[in-house]
């Protein structure tokens, strides 16, 4: 079998724990492939696109900052991406086509169905999603369109602009309510699910203490569920504060698993053995 080579493209890239993810699914799978990380700028995702296109790569994952501008770059969009206005999965066909895929969505929105249990009144559920980036888009169509959740709030800084806000809610794949970036007692204390979808708290990031004081966590009700995407450092101020609120929290390591899970599905066609892959993650 020929060896077929994959990798993750982003900037920042060296926190990335997938090639060690997506090695030990190879592994696991008696597979020769390889997994690769690739700094690149936005100037430079073109070429890595390129690359794919002439088959010296056979799949990429797109991460941070690169999830919308990818769109621009590839030949059709799966409907995953297209309703996330996003990509994280790039896949290349037979015929040398480019097709851009979300998996991020689904993977968060099973991370979250399992953090809060059965059952969970999510039609009923406010959310908030802090960032305005792919990753926060990615999130409100996990919600929006994988939980039912119709009550949708996204606080980002550049909602501080009033007219910023009311363009990005007419672009997000489903119906949302936009905020500037403070924490708002009157919304959280509606507020039952909650996603940090910026990288603030990164590992080579900043502002994680500033993204914790987002939100007024004292006014956010006990039964609430908290996901941080961000899973370099697995502990974030964010994280921290809603152990302390007392929520269902979890860092992005699970969706990671799964997201990757499902990129692996649909560059392979067979079933993605999750479980190593996750326990990669535990150990890298």
């Amino acid at each position: 079998m020929r060896p077929r080579r994959f990798a993750v493209v982003g900037d920042p890239i060296a926190h990335s724990k997938s090639p060690a993810m997506h090695q030990a699914a190879y592994r696991a799978l008696g597979l020769p492939h390889v997994y690769e990380a690739i700094r690149a700028s936005t100037a430079e995702l073109g070429g890595v696109l390129a690359r794919l296109r002439a088959g010296d790569l056979d799949g990429i994952n797109v991460t941070v900052p690169h999830k919308e501008h990818v769109l621009s770059l590839v030949d059709a969009l799966a409907e995953s991406a297209r309703a996330a206005s996003a990509a994280n999965t790039i896949v290349r066909t037979e015929g040398g086509q480019l097709v851009a895929h979300n998996t991020d969505a689904p993977a968060l929105a099973a991370e979250l169905a399992h953090l809060a249990g059965s059952p969970f009144a999510w039609h009923e559920t406010r959310a908030l999603v802090l960032g305005s980036g792919g990753a926060a888009r990615g999130a409100i169509a996990a919600l929006g369109r994988g939980l039912g959740v119709t009550d949708l709030v996204v606080r980002a800084r550049r909602f501080d602009d009033e007219a910023q806000g009311r363009a990005f809610g007419h672009a997000a794949p489903c119906p949302v309510s936009t905020q500037g970036w403070r924490a708002s007692p009157k919304s959280e204390g509606l507020t039952r699910a909650l996603v940090q979808a910026t990288s603030a708290g990164m590992r080579g990031g900043s502002d994680g203490e500033a993204v914790a004081r987002v939100v007024s966590w004292e006014h956010v009700p006990r039964e609430a569920v908290a996901i941080d995407v961000v899973y370099a450092p697995r502990d974030t101020p964010w994280l921290r504060a809603a152990r302390a609120r007392g929520l269902r929290c979890d860092d992005g390591l699970g969706m990671l698993a799964r997201q990757g899970a499902l990129a692996l599905e649909l560059w392979l066609g067979v079933e993605a053995p999750l479980a190593a892959m996750r326990a990669a993650l535990e150990q890298s």
